[in-house]
């Protein structure tokens, strides 16, 4: 079980890393918006499609490189009225089914079906329909590498789980029962208002 440890340590630092790493690319993508509206009402001659889509590439690079981020951090959807009122312990028992018997298979299905895919694009050097834009298999490709980090993350957080109900680490993420999230939650909206 350690050398399983070790392995999910490591790919929740490439992951936590990738994640933190990508969020500029919001940023990036913001100015690439406001540089492209600005050409297209000052100089609409030099304004290109390709800008456009470039802004759609470095935000969807953003969400799926920072998805497994989002589970490595247990901030992913969830139905927390009903999660928040049960155990911890059963907490884990959910989260362990959901990630075996949902989010694994699902992530291994979506990385086998976007090989082909990805490579079928990166030999044909597909080309954007729109006039101007760019080509497709760079934006396919994020999404088959996001899906990979989510398969990864997906085995790594299978791993904590069972670590922490065999006792073997400490729980990564504090018990919270719904009511006192929701005082939490409270104090820091109280928080922002008051500033």
């Amino acid at each position: 079980m350690q050398m399983f440890l070790a392995l999910s340590r490591a790919i929740d630092w490439i992951n936590e890393s990738i994640g933190k790493a990508v969020g500029w690319l919001i940023l990036i993508s913001i100015f690439v918006s406001a540089g492209n509206a600005v050409i297209r009402k000052i100089a609409p001659a030099y304004s290109s499609n390709a800008w456009l889509e470039l802004q759609w590439y470095l935000y969807g690079a953003a969400f799926m490189m920072a998805a497994a981020y989002t589970l490595k951090q247990n901030e992913h959807i969830r139905i927390d009225i009903l999660y928040g009122m049960w155990s911890r312990k059963t907490q884990h028992r959910i989260d362990l089914f959901g990630h075996v018997f949902f989010l694994l298979p699902f992530v291994t299905l979506m990385v086998w079906l976007l090989i082909p895919y990805v490579t079928k694009s990166f030999h044909s050097g597909e080309h954007s329909s729109n006039s101007g834009g760019l080509i497709l298999w760079p934006a396919k490709a994020l999404l088959l590498i996001g899906f990979g980090q989510l398969l990864a993350q997906a085995f790594s957080e299978i791993v904590k789980k069972i670590a922490v109900m065999r006792g073997l680490i400490e729980d990564p993420t504090p018990f919270v029962s719904s009511h006192h999230a929701a005082e939490i939650e409270a104090e820091d909206l109280a928080g922002e208002v008051k500033k």
